[in-house]
This record gives structure tokens, C-alpha cells and sequence, in this order.
């Protein structure tokens, strides 16, 4: 653990002495309800944004149920959990993972962040500011729902990405979170991704529905980023524990995903906080 905190370190500070400074953004993934997927999309997409050249970062909020490190077959030593109960440095919880994916567990103890006091508080936040312009991208691996945590990280993050599948009772509960997030905050940017279809035309038709449903009751105006099909070598990867895109590249879902990845790099964000702005709207909302 000491080792590998050393190297990132030294990776940062490689960078930084060549001033290749990126400009971090924050994105949430979250979902209505479990069982969708989520997780699974969070990674693989990573993944994906890692094929296309860019610097990731996914972190584990799903509070007290964080499963990332389970769908990379890791047992990390330290999480946010450990770092905060130990008095850890960011770099020696930051985990390594395929194709230079980086990665931070939540830890299973890790579910009164917004509960904590305020010297816990301020070396989350301490630490966790010194990955900006490390990344070009954080993903936030939210909980399923509109659990008060959940809802903290959507608003604050630069970017949404809502996934969902063509039953009805996981797109009833997608929509409950586009109502209560436009509720709060009309201006927050979210894109959905419709997983598990049958086949194209049910995810054009899945989310044409939402799209008119949001705007019609709510005025929200929902982007599609997607679409990923049903395909029988997800559920093999994950009992392999390995990223679907790994295990299985040529894949109908991984080739989803690659499109996906490269479709939302090209899709132009009107502003960015960043990981600076991130943290400032955590501690404020």
C-alpha cells in the first residue's frame, strides 16, 4: 500500500512538472432503483472513457452498499471509510485497476458521510481536493434512489448520466428522480441511458417515452445518450469479476458502451465546476 501510494504520487507530480494539468469534471451515474445495472454501466463506461484516451476515476458512493471493488474481483485494504477512521492520505486509498483505471471504495462503513463532524468533514473534503487536474473525469458510482446522499452528489456534480430499463417500474422510478433533481434544480444536465433492451427499437422507444413524459409534466428536457441490449456475457463477467468490455471486447454491450463513451465525449457542456466547485456545493446545499 505504501509502494503503490508513492507511485501515484509520483505520477501526479510527473505531471504536474510537465504542466499537463487536466480539467476535471464530475459526473454522477445514478438510477431510480437497484437491479438496473448501474454499477455495472458505471464501470464498463469508465472503462470506455479510459479507451479514448482519457484519465478516470471512479468513486464508490454508493453509501454502505459500495460494490465496485466486487465487480473488479478487488479486496482494497483502505477505502474512504479507513482513510477518514485512520488519518490516511487520499493517495494511499486510490486503487489501480485495469487499463490504468483508477478507483476508491466507499467501504461498507462509509454511510454517514453528512453525519460526520466537522474535522472528519474537513479531511474528506481536504483530501478528496487534491485529485483535481489529476483526472479528466471523476464518476460518482451514486446509490439507487433519492436518499438524501444521493440527491447531495447529483446536484453537485457537472454532469448526470440516468440509468434505467424498459420495465415500467424502474422507468417510474427514474422518473421520480428527474422530478425531485429539476425540483431542486432546474439547470442540472442529465442524459439517460436505457439498459438491458431487447433490441434497438425497444431503447428508442423506452426512452422517446421518458423524454416526453419529462417534458411534458415537468418542462425537463431529458438528453438520450444511449442505449446498452440485453446480453447474456454480462452476467458471465460479473461472475468472472471482470468489466464486461474486458472479458468480452467484441460483445454487443461492450460495442454499446465504446459508442456511448465516444458519443458523450463529443456532446459540449455549457460550464464546469469541477472537482473545486464539486466540493463547494457539498458543503453548502
Amino acid at each position: 500500500m505504501v509502494d503503490q501510494a508513492k507511485q501515484l504520487r509520483d505520477k501526479v507530480m510527473q505531471k504536474k512538472a510537465k504542466k499537463e494539468r487536466r480539467q476535471t469534471r464530475i459526473l454522477a451515474v445514478t438510477s431510480g432503483k437497484g437491479g438496473v445495472g448501474k454499477s455495472n454501466f458505471a464501470l464498463n463506461f469508465a472503462l470506455g472513457l479510459v479507451e479514448q484516451n482519457k484519465k478516470v476515476l471512479i468513486f464508490d458512493v454508493d453509501l454502505g452498499f459500495a460494490n465496485i471493488d466486487v465487480l473488479l474481483g478487488r479486496s482494497p485494504e483502505e477505502s474512504i471509510a479507513t482513510m477518514l477512521e485512520k488519518d490516511l492520505a487520499i493517495w494511499d486509498i486510490i486503487e489501480e485497476g485495469p487499463n490504468g483505471l483508477l478507483f476508491i471504495s466507499g467501504g461498507t462503513g462509509f454511510n454517514d458521510l453528512f453525519q460526520m463532524d466537522e474535522s472528519k468533514l474537513n479531511k474528506f473534503f481536504k483530501e478528496l481536493s487534491q485529485i483535481q487536474d489529476m483526472v479528466d473525469y471523476i464518476i460518482l458510482d451514486t446509490g439507487a434512489g433519492l436518499s438524501y446522499e444521493n440527491l447531495r452528489f447529483i446536484l453537485a456534480a457537472d454532469d448526470v448520466i440516468l440509468v434505467t430499463t424498459p420495465e415500467p417500474t424502474s422507468i417510474t422510478d427514474a422518473y421520480s428522480v428527474v422530478k425531485m433533481v429539476h425540483a431542486k434544480n432546474r439547470n442540472v444536465h442529465m442524459k439517460l441511458v436505457v439498459n438491458q433492451c431487447t433490441n434497438e427499437k425497444e431503447g428508442i422507444q423506452t426512452a422517446e417515452n421518458f423524454k416526453k413524459v419529462t417534458e411534458q409534466f415537468l418542462g425537463k428536457q431529458v438528453e438520450t445518450l444511449g442505449y446498452i441490449p440485453s446480453d447474456a456475457n454480462i452476467p458471465a463477467a460479473v461472475k468472472k469479476q471482470t468489466p464486461f468490455l474486458l472479458a468480452y471486447p467484441r460483445t454487443h454491450a461492450s460495442k454499446a458502451i465504446q459508442k456511448l463513451a465516444s458519443e458523450y465525449l463529443e456532446i459540449p457542456l455549457p460550464y464546469k465546476l469541477g472537482l473545486k466547485g464539486f466540493l463547494l456545493k457539498m458543503l453548502f446545499k
